[in-house]
């Protein structure tokens, strides 16, 4: 896998645009200090939510506008407006212009990544390369949230945090640059989905709708969300206020949930061999509601770091099971064509699951405390493995490289 030129060229892009993305993270919230000193922390989250909206309503409307345009041009373009938002956040000294800049560089991300990960089933045509890919873009993931913040520790040492502005540009560059330099002989084109723009627009939610393993992978990330969500929103409560540790523990907490999903993307290639994609992701769904379950003890005041530990392991572990398969499944069901507006249904409708998840862990948490949001979101991971399993059947496991157009 790692021998074909393009596909290597597309993880290093990948690669390098998530560093830049992470660098972004750090140096926001320095940023958000200084614009607004008395309320940064209502500046981070108004900007991750800002975050999470563009990734649900531009994604669609991208994938409609871009239609016929080549994969390729279409990953450098938003690397290019990224490039651009990156080059012009130091220069800003209000708080509406970070939340302007911010939508427009996540709707660049939220062109890039669906594409990105329509590509992958072209480039790389063998089943068990491309089960390998979508693990290694899992690791991508996992290890941007681990090293990044390391990245960014030993730059402010030097430099400030304007300096990591200018690290994240150059990230995006040289993602633009790889992508360039991935060319292959038959250039692959987007989607062939034509007509009315209403029509173009609504192409990918109506595939998902037609699919009923599309419909059911909505539903399992909908449970993996709520794993998700617990671990990034509550972990430093829990650590803080629950079990009295100090910063690093958050930092430990976060990398060993990290280590879990990292460990299980790494072993699913071997898994998938040997069993189907409906088993592996139902079996992460319901792990994810025995965790859940656990974690109502492990963030209580009966809690203990061990246990804390283990149950983000877990949480980790079952997310990852879950998340991990879901490009081969739509690679399965849908045409080639269809791809493009495929994924990009998926990254939007999968990120709204976040728009449930989080407010759960965050303002249940807040009003009833962690564990009653822990169960909260075992119930709702609960009903959507149930919803999952029945909506997809066992008979008809998507695991052949052909198109199912069934209701």
């Amino acid at each position: 896998m790692l021998q074909n030129r393009a596909y290597r060229s597309l993880l290093a892009a990948q690669v390098v645009a998530l560093l830049g993305t992470g660098l972004l993270t750090v140096a926001l919230s320095l940023l958000a200090y200084d614009v607004a000193p008395g309320s940064a922390g209502a500046v981070v989250a108004t900007a991750l939510t800002i975050k999470m909206v563009a990734y649900v309503a531009v994604a669609p409307v991208v994938s409609a506008l871009v239609v016929g345009l080549p994969p390729r041009v279409v990953l450098i373009g938003s690397d290019v407006v990224r490039l651009a938002v990156a080059a012009t956040l130091p220069w800003v000294d209000e708080v509406w212009q970070v939340y302007v800049l911010i939508f427009v560089l996540q709707a660049a991300s939220a062109t890039f990544t669906p594409t990105y990960q329509a590509l992958l089933p072209t480039v790389l045509p063998d089943r068990d390369d491309y089960l390998r890919a979508l693990s290694f873009s899992r690791l991508a993931y996992d290890l941007e949230a681990v090293v990044s913040p390391l990245v960014a520790a030993a730059a402010l040492l030097v430099v400030s945090y304007h300096g990591l502005f200018a690290g994240t540009a150059l990230g995006f560059a040289g993602s633009a640059m790889l992508v360039l330099h991935s060319r292959q002989g038959r250039a692959a084109t987007g989607s062939s989905e034509t007509g009315p723009l209403r029509r173009r627009l609504t192409a990918g939610v109506r595939l998902c709708a037609s699919r009923r393993e599309l419909r059911a992978v909505i539903a399992l990330h909908l449970a993996a969300a709520g794993a998700t969500a617990l671990v990034l929103v509550d972990t430093v409560v829990v650590a803080r206020d629950v079990l009295g540790r100090g910063d690093d523990s958050v930092a430990v907490a976060l990398g060993v949930f990290g280590g879990g999903s990292m460990i299980v993307a790494l072993v699913l290639p071997r898994v998938l061999a040997a069993s189907t994609e409906r088993r592996v992701m139902l079996t992460g769904a319901v792990a994810v509601v025995v965790a859940l379950a656990v974690a109502v003890v492990a963030t209580s005041s009966a809690a203990s770091w061990p246990l804390l530990l283990i149950t983000w392991f877990a949480l980790g572990a079952a997310g990852s099971a879950v998340l991990t398969p879901t490009g081969q499944v739509i690679t399965a069901v849908v045409g080639e064509d269809e791809r493009p507006a495929a994924f990009a249904a998926h990254f939007s409708l999968s990120h709204a699951c976040y728009l449930v998840a989080y407010p759960i862990a965050g303002w249940v948490g807040q009003l009833a405390g962690v564990p009653v949001a822990a169960a909260v979101l075992g119930v709702v991971a609960a009903l959507a493995a149930t919803v999952a399993a029945m909506t997809w059947p066992a008979a008809e496991p998507a695991t052949e490289h052909e198109h199912r157009g069934q209701a």
